[in-house]
């Protein structure tokens, strides 16, 4: 798979690094809203040897306040040419907005990370597939009535996957997220989280995203803050369940740990 002017190969599990340029993202650690800050982190994210920058503009949290496309752009596009002229890693936008996808992408963004998997707004999917660009489909939706839990959230991104080839999206440009925090609670996280097999057999490159989430917080009883251990350790699961990819906060622990995790299973 190639996203930007990097080649990502398959059975390697390759850290994405978060950079929010939001005033209230739920984990202070993760926060960097104005343009020198937003620039110092991701030169920072790549020195700790992450191989993709995800830039956010705006809070999906639990709760969250949605705000208006205009300010979101307002927010991220500056930094997006701002990171593409001062750090050499691709670029994903974290968005579920064409129209923010498309002045992202003008603005250089190599790959549209949908928390919506293209349902939220009927445009997104001809913006990425005119771009040609990547794309992350996260399962979501706006109800928890699951009659088989696992097997509807493969359908539902099954329909996600629909919707991009029917705009013409091709199959090499396709990243499947299983969507943990999103539409489900504690054990249906984990349950998603343990189901990752069954996620990497429809054929798709995935990204598991759970850095700090409260699925950690709820089993361990811990606050955001103190979450890094079990991070690391859903991780861990992740790469050993040939996760592609590791949406993170941390960067530099995670890339530290997968190189363990790789250097071990050498000898497997």
């Amino acid at each position: 798979m190639i996203i930007g002017q990097k080649e990502f190969l398959k059975d390697h599990t390759y850290i994405m690094g978060i950079l929010n340029v939001t005033p209230d993202s739920f984990y202070d650690g993760s926060r960097y809203d104005n343009i020198s800050s937003a620039i110092k982190r991701a030169i920072q994210i790549k020195e700790e040897g992450a191989d993709i920058i995800d830039i956010g503009g705006e809070s999906t949290r639990p709760g969250y306040k949605m705000i208006s496309s205009d300010e979101e752009i307002e927010r991220v596009l500056p930094v997006i040419e701002a990171v593409k002229r001062e750090v050499d890693l691709p670029v994903s936008l974290d968005t579920y907005k064409a129209d923010v996808a498309r002045e992202g992408i003008k603005a250089g963004t190599d790959l549209i990370n949908d928390i919506w998997g293209l349902k939220y707004d009927e445009n997104m999917a001809h913006v990425i597939a005119d771009a040609k660009v990547a794309c992350c489909l996260m399962h979501n939706r706006n109800n928890t009535e699951y009659t088989d839990f696992v097997n509807d959230t493969i359908n539902d991104l099954m329909e996600c996957i629909n919707i991009a080839h029917n705009a013409g999206i091709e199959d090499d440009k396709i990243i499947l997220d299983p969507g943990v925090g999103f539409a489900k609670d504690t054990e249906q996280n984990l349950e998603i989280i343990a189901s990752l097999e069954r996620i990497n057999d429809m054929g798709y490159p995935v990204l598991l995203g759970v850095s700090r989430k409260s699925v950690v917080g709820n089993v361990l009883n811990i606050p955001k803050e103190e979450r890094l251990a079990g991070t690391l350790a859903l991780g861990a699961f992740g790469c050993l369940h040939k996760s592609m990819f590791l949406r993170v906060h941390d960067v530099k622990e995670h890339v530290q740990a997968v190189k363990m995790i790789n250097e071990v299973i050498k000898y497997n």
